[in-house]
């Protein structure tokens, strides 16, 4: 429970420095996210529960990524994550997950995610702000990935890239638990050189 309050604290405050660093008030952060004013003032009070469409939005409008929303500051020159010792940010129906494992620093910062996805599960993803790239590598089993209606099977040894500024999906497929590695790539944002970027 103190972890979950942690994490809120880490979340709420991220989220208000990176809207006071892009000069958005809560109306237009939320006008341009999509989220509620009412939402968002729980959010930077540190309560509620936003959910990862959420998380998404606000990072992609904020010009940041996810985990910079999420984490606190960097602990060391290096660091070492265990994918199990970071929650999931999406749990599917069926058992898949997606963890966000960690993201570099930098003006363009990447993020490194892995994702289980189990047959006939589907993870659908809003488009991304322009710019944004993103690499699955599935490690085992099969899926299809879907751009903007179309669909393009990846099965375990191969990688596919698409920008991810169009509609896209995640969809386990075959008879078996679909693992893959995926990173996105994010441009440089407003004023980028001049704030760190976790």
């Amino acid at each position: 429970m103190a972890e979950t309050e942690s994490a809120l604290r880490t979340l709420a405050h991220n989220v208000r420095a990176a809207r006071t660093r892009a000069g958005l008030s809560l109306d237009e952060l939320g006008r341009r996210a999509k989220v509620s004013k009412g939402a968002l003032v729980a959010l930077e009070r540190a309560q509620g529960n936003p959910n990862f469409a959420t998380l998404v939005r606000l990072a992609d409008t904020l010009g940041i990524s996810v985990s910079a929303l999420m984490e606190g500051p960097a602990e060391g020159r290096v660091r070492v994550v265990s994918a199990d010792a970071v929650m999931p940010l999406w749990t599917g129906e069926k058992g898949g997950e997606a963890r966000l494992v960690l993201t570099t620093s930098g003006s363009a910062p990447v993020e490194v995610w892995r994702w289980k996805l189990e047959p006939g599960e589907e993870y659908p993803s809003h488009p991304h702000q322009a710019g944004v790239v993103e690499t699955v590598s599935v490690t085992a089993g099969h899926m299809v990935l879907v751009v903007d209606g179309a669909e393009h099977p990846v099965e375990a040894g191969q990688t596919a890239t698409f920008e991810g500024d169009a509609p896209h999906a995640y969809r386990g497929s075959g008879t078996e638990t679909c693992h893959l590695i995926m990173t996105v790539h994010i441009p440089p944002g407003p004023g980028s050189a001049s704030r760190p970027v976790r």
